[in-house]
C-alpha cells in the first residue's frame, strides 16, 4: 500500500508542476487516503512522524489548489478537459454533468448535428415520434421540452444557464453499444465502455474575454 501511495503521489506532483490542477488535486486526494491507511497500519514512531509530516504537507497543497479551483470557477477562468479513452468506463452522464447543475439552473440548451442513428432516432418522423414522448414524459416532472432543427448547425455542446458550457468531441452518444440486454452497463451507463472523445468544461465569462 506504501508503493502505491508513493506512485498516486508522485503522479499527483507531475501532474501539478504541469498546471493540471484539477487533475493532481483528484490524485492528492487519493494519494492521502492511501498514505493515512499506511500511517494508522504502522507500529514505528519515527514512520509515523515522518508520514504524518508528508501527509500534512500534501493536504496543505491539496487544499490550496482546491481553493484555487474555486475561486477560478468564480472568476469564468476555468478550463477542465476531460480525456476518455476507448473502451473506458465510470464516465456516466452523472459524472460528468453533476459538478455544474447547482440549483441556479433552470434552462438547459443541447446542440447535436448528428442525430443520424437508430438508437438515435434517425429518420425525422422517428425522431419526431420519440422527442414527443419525451416531451411528455418530461411534463409530469414539471420540465419543458422545445426542440429546434439547424440546417447548418455543426458544432455540439450542452450549455446550462449558469454560464457553465460542456463540449464533448462525440456529443452525448460517447458510449459503445452493450453487448447485450442483460450485461453489466445495460442500464448503469458509468458501467458501459466508451468510445475515445475528450471533453472541455469552462464558464461562458471565460469566451467574453477572450
Amino acid at each position: 500500500m506504501e508503493d502505491s501511495a508513493v506512485s498516486v503521489l508522485k503522479r499527483a506532483v507531475e501532474l501539478d508542476e504541469a498546471s493540471r490542477y484539477q487533475e493532481s488535486l483528484v490524485c492528492y486526494q487519493e494519494g492521502v487516503a492511501l498514505l493515512l491507511k499506511v500511517l494508522r497500519a504502522t507500529k514505528d514512531e519515527k514512520k509515523k512522524n515522518h508520514y504524518k509530516d508528508k501527509i500534512s504537507g500534501y493536504i496543505d497543497r491539496a487544499e490550496y489548489i482546491k481553493k484555487y479551483l474555486e475561486k477560478e470557477k468564480e472568476d469564468g477562468k476555468y478550463h477542465k478537459q476531460i480525456k476518455i479513452e476507448e473502451n473506458m468506463k465510470g464516465f456516466c452522464y452523472e459524472k460528468l454533468f453533476q459538478e455544474y447543475l447547482d440549483n441556479t439552473v433552470t434552462e438547459v440548451w443541447v446542440e447535436d448535428p448528428y442525430i443520424r442513428q437508430v438508437h438515435q432516432g434517425s429518420k425525422k418522423n422517428q425522431q419526431m415520434k420519440i422527442l414527443e414522448e419525451i416531451e411528455q414524459s418530461l411534463k409530469g416532472f414539471g420540465v419543458a421540452l422545445d426542440v429546434l432543427f439547424s440546417p447548418s448547425i455543426h458544432d455540439r455542446e450542452i450549455r446550462f444557464n449558469n454560464g457553465w458550457v460542456i463540449k464533448i468531441g462525440r456529443g452525448l452518444d460517447y458510449f459503445k453499444k452493450p453487448e447485450g440486454s442483460f450485461c453489466l452497463g445495460y442500464c448503469d451507463f458509468d458501467l458501459r465502455p466508451c468510445h475515445e472523445t475528450t471533453v472541455d468544461i469552462f464558464h461562458i465569462k471565460h469566451t467574453k474575454k477572450m
